[in-house]
C-alpha cells in the first residue's frame, strides 16, 4: 500500500494503463511539456513520447473530436479538458457523437474514450474556473459519468474507465487534488463503474454526497457523533450515471432520513435525481422528507469571499440540515 493524494493516484492510474496498453494515449491543452495545469500528467511525455502524450491547440471541440477519431481507429485516448467551465465547445462531440456512436452503428463501432474534467469550486476561481457541470452529461444515455473523491477510488475507476469500450466522462474535483490522501493498493485495484461506496456506517440518517462537499460531510458526521450521539451513514455514489440505486436506497431504508449534498446548482442536478429515486423506492421507510443542499441557482461561484461562502453548502449548512433531520 502507498499513501497518495488524489492527484498522484490519477497520475499513477494513467501511467499504469499506458505501460500496460500501448493504445492508451493522452491529449489535451498543456498535458505534455508542461505536465498539465495541475501537474497530473507531469513526466508522462518524457516516458511515453509526444505521440502518446500530445499537446493540442486551445480548442475543446478539436480535443474531443480527435479523441473520437482516434478511438474508432484502434486507440484508447484519454482527453483532458483543462477546466470543466470550458467543456461547452466539446459538448456536441461528446453528446451527439461519442455517446451515440455504438448505438447508431448497431454495435459495429466502439468509442473507448475517457474525458477527464477537473471541476468544482476553488476560492478565487470565480466565473470560469469553478463550475460543477456534471449534470449536463447525466442525461445522456451512452455515456458513463464518474466523479470519485478519494485517491484509491480515483485510480481504480480511471483504470476501469480507460478499459471501458464506450465513453466515460471522468470528473475530478480540483480542490481535492492535494487535500485528500489515503492508502492505495500497489498497482491500483480496479474499481468497477456503477458501484457506490459507504464511507461511514450509521443508523440515524444518510448523507449522499461527492466531491469536496463529501469531505465536509464526513467531518460533520464525526462531529455529530461526538457531540450529539447522531450516527450518520455517508454514501458516495462514485458513478453519477448510471447510479448505484441499490446501495443508496438500502441506506435510506436503514436510516429513514436522507440528505443529498453537492456543490452543483440545485435545479436539474444529480442530487435531484438521487432524491427522486429515494422518494420513489424508499418512500415507505422514510421518516422525513428527503432534503437537499447545493448551490443557489446563480450562474456560477462568485469571486468575493462573503458571496462565495453564501454560495457554497459548507459544513455549517450541512450540520444544520442533519440536525433538522435528526429531530424528525
Amino acid at each position: 500500500m502507498t499513501t497518495k493524494s488524489l492527484l498522484q493516484a490519477i497520475h499513477d492510474g494513467l501511467a499504469g494503463e499506458m505501460r500496460a496498453d500501448e493504445t492508451v494515449m493522452v491529449l489535451g491543452e498543456d498535458v505534455g511539456r508542461a505536465g498539465g495545469v495541475f501537474r497530473v500528467t507531469e513526466g508522462l511525455q518524457e516516458e511515453f513520447g509526444e505521440y502518446r502524450v500530445m499537446d493540442t491547440p486551445l480548442a475543446e471541440s478539436l480535443i474531443a473530436g480527435a479523441a473520437i477519431g482516434l478511438s474508432v481507429n484502434g486507440m484508447r485516448p484519454v482527453a483532458e479538458i483543462q477546466f470543466a467551465d470550458f467543456i461547452p465547445p466539446a459538448f456536441d462531440q461528446i453528446v451527439s457523437e461519442a455517446a451515440r456512436f455504438y448505438y447508431r452503428s448497431g454495435g459495429a463501432y466502439y468509442v473507448p474514450i475517457t474525458v477527464r474534467v477537473p471541476y468544482g469550486v476553488v476560492p478565487g476561481g470565480a466565473l470560469y474556473h469553478s463550475q460543477s457541470v456534471e449534470a449536463w452529461f447525466c442525461n445522456t444515455p451512452g455515456l458513463k459519468v464518474v466523479a470519485p473523491t478519494y485517491p484509491a477510488d480515483a485510480e481504480g475507476l480511471l483504470r476501469s474507465a480507460i478499459r471501458d469500450p464506450n465513453p466515460v466522462v471522468f470528473f475530478e474535483h480540483k480542490r481535492c487534488y492535494r487535500l485528500l490522501k489515503e492508502e492505495v493498493p500497489e498497482g491500483g485495484a480496479v474499481v468497477p463503474v456503477g458501484k457506490a461506496r459507504i464511507h461511514r456506517a450509521g443508523t440515524d440518517l444518510t448523507v449522499v454526497s461527492y466531491g469536496f462537499v463529501l469531505h465536509q460531510a464526513l467531518e460533520v458526521a464525526e462531529k455529530l457523533s461526538t457531540e450529539h450521539g447522531v450516527e450518520a451513514e455517508v454514501v458516495e455514489p462514485l458513478t453519477l450515471y448510471p447510479l448505484d440505486r441499490g446501495t443508496i436506497v438500502d441506506s435510506a431504508k436503514k436510516t429513514g432520513k436522507v440528505l443529498v449534498a453537492s456543490e452543483a446548482n440545485l435545479t436539474g442536478s444529480v442530487s435531484a435525481e438521487i432524491a427522486a429515486v429515494v422518494a420513489r423506492e424508499a418512500f415507505e421507510w422514510l421518516d422525513a422528507p428527503v432534503m437537499r443542499l447545493g448551490a443557489p441557482d446563480v450562474p456560477t461561484a462568485p469571486f468575493a469571499k462573503p458571496l462565495l461562502e453564501s454560495f457554497m453548502p459548507g459544513a455549517e449548512k450541512i450540520e444544520a440540515a442533519l440536525l433538522e433531520l435528526a429531530r424528525y
